[in-house]
């Protein structure tokens, strides 16, 4: 767990520009940049589910009754990470697309032929004064995107998660 919080400590975005300006911009290269400061939460998120789920009456049930650790495994703790993995999931996409929109706006990012919301804010940025709109449209749809997948994370939480579906009835 210590090399993921020595990860953590490198800011996402920092690394990402670093990367990019190391490797270059392609599509491949966004995905590598995006994705690898994200591993670190997600390790600690499953890591924290499991140690929850680890203590457990019912998998300490199944641990006194002789089930093998394979079978607690697939039968008990993987069913209980799926919920909050997904929810985590969605949240991991809205920054990914604010990410690699930023990188696109730095010129960082895909190649300025493969359009993105970064490009065309970036391409509308040289019309600013003349054709705001230019810039001012694929903002908004970025920022409607990111609060839709946003919402889409919540309402799985609400839907996915035990504890708050009680709560609601």
């Amino acid at each position: 767990m210590r090399i993921m919080d020595g990860l953590m400590a490198i800011p996402g975005i920092l690394f990402a520009i670093a990367l990019m300006a190391l490797v270059g911009s392609s599509v491949q290269n966004v995905i590598i940049a995006i994705s690898v400061p994200e591993i670190p939460r997600v390790v600690r998120l499953v890591r924290a589910i499991v140690l929850t789920i680890r203590e457990m009456p019912y998998v300490e049930a199944a641990v006194a009754s002789g089930t093998r650790l394979p079978q607690i495994l697939i039968r008990h703790i993987l069913p209980n990470t799926f919920a909050p993995l997904m929810v985590q999931a969605t949240y991991i996409c809205a920054s990914a697309v604010i990410v690699e929109a930023y990188l696109s706006f730095l010129g960082a990012g895909t190649p300025p032929e493969i359009p993105s919301w970064g490009n065309m804010m970036a391409e509308g940025r040289v019309y600013f004064q003349f054709k705001p709109w230019l810039l001012f449209f694929p903002g908004m749809c970025l920022a409607c995107m990111v609060m839709t997948v946003n919402l889409l994370g919540d309402g799985l939480r609400d839907t996915l998660d035990p504890r708050i579906a009680r709560g609601m009835r």
